[in-house]
């Protein structure tokens, strides 16, 4: 728990065995600019389920203990929405968290955090969207993993459709997009090129854990390697 936490609340806390269940002050819809006085719900459960709407049991995410959100309304009846990655989330508070109010400081923190968080989070949905076409036809000139792919149509459909990026259609052009990165400072979802010198001619998406999904050969058709399998040549963050 943050240590500048004021107006502590816990909702559905128990003292001996009387509840004492409390409720938020009356808080209209809190925007992302507003920081001073707002208010942040730390995960205290195992493990809790926030929803994607409010009139649904529809599962957003599961989160653990120590995880913190920014809250963003009370909705009453031990429910507040709550920001979650790029989206919101409704969280059940009562034994599941407890909300404080935070400075303008601790809040900043928490944003950052949700910040780093999305950014993880959307890398990994690119990489998991990858990874259900391993198993496929490597086909020459090919650009649907469903049908047949060569390496540059396996990376330019993935982006495309796990993450909206407009990717050229060989190797060499989709290394000229995005940001070089060093090998320490790649994360899943970076490209990985390969080649002979400066020439390229082998373009994998990097998955994490020193591993890659690639359209490889004919033979092995869409398969995961170690990322240094062959001498990688350039190295783009194309994510952000």
């Amino acid at each position: 728990m943050r240590l500048a936490v004021k107006n502590l609340i816990r909702i559905g806390a128990v003292c001996g065995t009387m509840a004492a269940i409390y409720s938020f002050p009356s808080m209209a819809a809190i925007g992302p600019g507003f920081t001073e006085g707002s208010y942040v719900a730390t995960i205290t459960a195992d493990s809790v389920n926030i929803n994607k709407s409010g009139d649904s049991e529809e599962v957003l995410l599961t989160v653990k203990a120590g995880s913190e959100y920014e809250v963003l309304d009370d909705l009453g009846n031990g429910w507040v929405k709550v920001r979650v990655n790029d989206t919101e989330g409704y969280l059940p508070v009562s034994g599941n968290a407890m909300v404080a109010q935070v400075g303008a400081d601790e809040m900043a923190e928490v944003q950052q955090d949700a910040v780093e968080s999305s950014n993880s989070y959307k890398r990994q949905q690119v990489v998991n969207y990858a990874l259900q076409f391993v198993g496929g036809r490597y086909r020459y000139g090919g650009s649907d993993p469903n049908t047949g792919v060569d390496c540059s149509g396996f990376t330019r459909y993935v982006l495309q459709n796990s993450a909206g990026i407009s990717m050229g259609r060989s190797s060499t052009a989709q290394s000229r997009q995005g940001v070089p990165v060093s090998a320490d400072q790649m994360q899943p979802g970076d490209l990985i090129f390969y080649g002979a010198g400066s020439s390229i001619n082998h373009v994998a998406m990097y998955i994490g854990n020193g591993q890659i999904v690639h359209a490889s050969t004919e033979r092995t058709g869409i398969t995961i390697s170690n990322w240094n399998y062959r001498n990688p040549v350039k190295i783009v963050n194309v994510l952000g």
